[in-house]
């Protein structure tokens, strides 16, 4: 598909985001307005293309809006240090990790609650009574 100018619909087809994501996306500035066509639609081109594939990898490896910000504001800067990327990357790391650590922890105790289970009534059943409050 040629991307001289394509419309919102095959922007969001192109790239698998919906409508209201990239009017979002230009409402935030992580995507700059399009021109204009002479029936007012939006014509959007090659470099909207890359750049809205750009935010949607990062969105999809979990970075947030302020750091897909970040990273799009330095990738725009090409003569700078990657360090600051780096950094960034590192964080989203970090947080990634910090859920594996609390997932691993959380399927500890659901298996050693299922583990404690002896088949016998609701009335005696240890997962119940890990639920209930009090």
């Amino acid at each position: 598909m040629a991307t001289d100018s394509l419309s919102i619909g095959d922007l969001a087809r192109t790239t698998d985001t919906k409508v209201e994501t990239i009017r979002y996306y230009e409402r935030t500035g992580l995507l700059p307005p399009p021109p204009r066509t002479s029936g007012n639609y939006r014509a959007y081109g090659g470099e909207h293309l890359a750049r809205l594939s750009f935010v949607r990898r990062a969105r999809d490896l979990g970075f947030s809006i302020e750091q897909v910000r970040a990273l799009l504001g330095l990738a725009d800067q090409q003569h700078l240090s990657c360090e600051a990327v780096d950094t960034i990357a590192r964080e989203r790391l970090a947080e990634v990790d910090r859920k594996l650590a609390d997932l691993a922890a959380l399927r500890r105790e659901l298996a050693s609650l299922i583990g404690q289970c002896r088949h016998g009534t609701i009335a005696e059943c240890r997962i119940i009574e890990a639920l209930a409050p009090g």
